[in-house]
C-alpha cells in the first residue's frame, strides 16, 4: 500500500509542482505590476476571497465529505447507482452554488463591508483607506463567480481521485494561473486599473478549469446528467457531513481570512506583505501537505469500509512521516530565507526592498506553523474517512476563537506580524487536539520507531540550518546584487542545505525504505 500512496503522492506533487511554479510567477507578476500599495491590496483581498474558497470545496470540506460517502457507494460495485448518486449530488450542490453566486454578485457591497471591514469603516466615514471599498466591491461582483466554477471543479476533481485519477485534478489549477498571467500580460492595458484585469483572469480561470475536466469525465463514464436530490438519503449524508467540515478542515484557511479582514484595518501594505508571504508558505503546503491528504483520503475510507484498522494506521503513519520528513526542512529553509527569497522572487517593478524586508517578518512567522499546517492535512483525514465530523468541527471553533483572542493580543503589539504568529499558533491548537483525540479514540497512535524518526528529522534539520547559515550573506549584499545573482545564490542556499539533510539523514540511519513497502523505521 505504501508502494501505490507513494506513486499516487508523487503524481499529485509533480502537478502540484507545475500549479505552484506557475503560481509564483503569476504573483511575480502581480508584484511587479501593483507592488504593495492600495491596488495591490483591493485585489490581493477581492481574490482571497475566491481563493479561500478553492481552497475549501476544491481542496476541503467538499472533498472531505463527498470523498468517504462517494467510496462507500463505489464499494457496493452496482456502476449504475454510482452514476446516479453522481447525478444527484452534481445537480443538487449546482443548483445551490448558482443561488449562491448570484446572490454574491448582487449583494457584493455586503460581502465588500464584511471581508474589507476597515475599508468599510472609513469609506463611511471619510477614513484614509476608504476609497479602497468601491472598487474592492465593483471587482466581487467579477471574482466571486469562480465560486460556481471551483465547487464543480471540486465535485470533480473528487469524483477523478476517487477513481485513483490524481493527476488531472492535481493539474486543474494551473489553468487559473494561465489565465491570470494572461490577463496581466495582455488584457490590462486596456484597462485604466490594471487591477481588474487581474480580476477578470480569476473569472475566465474558473471557467477553464471546469471546462477541462469535463472530457476526463466522460472518458470515465461518469458524465452524468445532474438532478435535484435534496432529500436523497445519501446526497443528505453528504450535505450533513459537508457544512461542519467547512469548519473542520479549513481553520487554517479561516483563520488566514481572518487575518486578512482585520489587516484592512491596519497601515497600507499589510494585507499585500500578509498575501507574499502567505503565497512562500502556500507552496510547500501545496506541494506536500496537500498531496499527501488528497492521495491518503480514498485509502483511508477504503480501509475504514472493509474495517482494516492496522492498515489504516499504517497510511496515517506514513502519511505523518513524509510530512515531517518534507515539512521540518521546508519551514527551516523558510524562516532562514525569509528576505533573500522575497528579494529574489519579487523584487522588481512596484515591489521594493522595503517590500520584501516588510514581507520577510510574516514569513518567519507563518514558516513556523508550516509542519502544523501540514499535519492538519493528514490527521483530519483520519476523522472524515471514518464519517466523523463532529470532532474536528469541534477542535476547529475552538481554534477559530482562540485565533481571534491571539490576533487581538498580539496584532496591538506586532500589526500585521501579530496576525501571522496568531494563525501559526492556532493551527499547531488545531494538529494537536486533532492527534490527541485519535489517540484517546484508540484510532492512530505514533509508534516509538516513529518518534525515534523524527528525532533525526529534527537533528538533519539542525544541520541544515547551520550549514545555510554559514555560507548565507548579509542582507545588504543580497539587495545590491542583480536577480541572476540573487537566484543563483539562492539555488546554492537551497542546494546546499538540501543536501546537508539528505546527508545527515543516511549518517543517522534514515533509508527509502521507511516509506515505501514498510512502515518499519530502519
Amino acid at each position: 500500500m505504501s508502494k501505490k500512496l507513494l506513486k499516487s503522492g508523487v503524481i499529485v506533487s509533480f502537478m502540484t509542482f507545475l500549479s505552484r511554479i506557475l503560481g509564483l510567477i503569476r504573483d511575480v507578476v502581480v508584484a511587479n505590476m501593483l507592488g504593495a500599495g492600495a491596488a495591490a491590496d483591493v485585489f490581493l483581498v477581492a481574490n482571497k476571497i475566491p481563493n479561500f474558497l478553492r481552497r475549501l470545496f476544491a481542496e476541503g470540506a467538499f472533498a472531505q465529505a463527498f470523498i468517504p460517502v462517494l467510496s462507500e457507494v463505489k464499494g457496493e460495485g452496482d456502476e449504475a447507482h454510482l452514476r446516479l448518486f453522481i447525478a444527484k449530488v452534481s445537480g443538487t450542490l449546482g443548483v445551490i452554488v448558482t443561488i449562491v453566486t448570484i446572490l454574491g454578485v448582487l449583494g457584493s457591497p455586503v460581502v465588500a463591508a464584511i471581508f474589507g471591514a476597515g475599508w468599510f469603516v472609513d469609506y463611511i466615514n471619510d477614513g484614509p483607506h476608504g476609497d479602497k471599498f468601491e472598487p474592492f466591491a465593483l471587482m466581487l461582483k467579477i471574482t466571486f463567480p469562480y465560486l460556481f466554477f471551483v465547487s464543480l471543479t471540486g465535485l470533480s476533481g473528487a469524483i477523478l481521485n476517487t477513481l485513483n485519477k490524481f493527476a488531472v485534478a492535481a493539474f486543474t489549477p494551473v489553468l487559473l494561473n494561465v489565465a491570470i498571467i494572461s490577463c496581466a500580460l495582455y488584457l490590462s492595458p486596456y484597462f485604466d486599473n490594471p487591477e481588474f484585469a487581474l480580476a477578470w483572469g480569476v473569472f475566465i480561470g474558473g471557467l477553464m478549469q471546469l471546462m477541462f475536466q469535463i472530457p476526463f469525465l466522460y472518458r470515465a463514464g461518469v458524465l452524468v446528467k445532474p438532478q435535484w436530490a435534496w432529500s436523497d438519503p445519501k446526497v443528505r449524508k453528504v450535505r450533513m457531513l459537508m457544512i461542519p467540515a467547512l469548519f473542520g478542515v479549513s481553520v487554517s484557511q479561516i483563520n488566514l481570512l481572518i487575518d486578512t479582514m482585520i489587516a484592512t484595518t491596519l497601515m497600507t501594505g499589510s494585507v499585500s506583505w500578509l498575501y507574499y508571504s502567505d503565497r512562500l508558505l502556500e507552496f510547500p503546503l501545496g506541494l506536500f501537505g496537500i498531496a499527501i491528504a488528497t492521495v491518503i483520503l480514498p485509502t483511508l475510507s477504503k480501509q475504514y469500509v472493509s474495517k482494516d484498522r492496522q492498515s489504516f494506521s499504517n497510511s496515517m503513519e506514513w502519511g505523518i512521516k513524509v510530512v515531517c520528513l518534507l515539512g521540518a526542512p521546508a519551514a527551516a529553509g523558510l524562516f532562514v530565507l525569509a528576505e533573500p527569497m522575497l528579494l529574489t522572487i519579487f523584487y522588481g517593478g512596484a515591489f521594493t526592498s522595503e517590500d520584501a524586508t516588510m514581507a520577510s517578518y510574516s514569513l518567519m512567522a507563518y514558516s513556523t506553523g508550516l509542519l502544523s499546517f501540514m499535519l492538519v492535512k493528514v490527521l483530519a483525514p483520519g476523522f472524515y474517512s471514518r464519517q466523523d465530523l463532529k470532532t474536528p468541527v469541534r477542535f476547529g471553533i475552538y481554534c477559530m476563537v482562540a485565533n481571534i483572542f491571539f490576533n487581538i493580543a498580539l496584532a496591538i503589539p506586532y500589526g500585521y506580524v501579530g496576525l501571522a504568529i496568531a494563525t501559526a499558533m492556532s493551527a499547531t491548537m488545531n494538529a494537536t487536539l486533532l492527534y490527541v483525540q485519535l489517540h484517546r479514540l484508540g484510532v492512530f497512535q505514533i509508534t516509538a520507531n516513529t518518534l525515534v524518526f523524527l528525532l533525526k528529522v529534527l537533528i538533519g534539520c539542525v544541520v541544515m540550518v547551520l550549514v545555510i547559515k554559514h555560507f548565507n550573506s548579509d542582507i545588504a549584499v543580497w539587495r545590491s546584487m542583480d536577480t541572476l545573482s540573487k537566484a543563483l545564490e539562492l539555488a546554492k542556499l537551497i542546494l546546499s542545505g538540501f543536501f546537508s539533510f539528505v546527508v545527515t539523514l543516511l549518517l543517522v540511519g534514515v533509508r527509502v525504505s521507511s516509506f515505501v513497502g514498510t512502515h518499519k523505521v530502519r
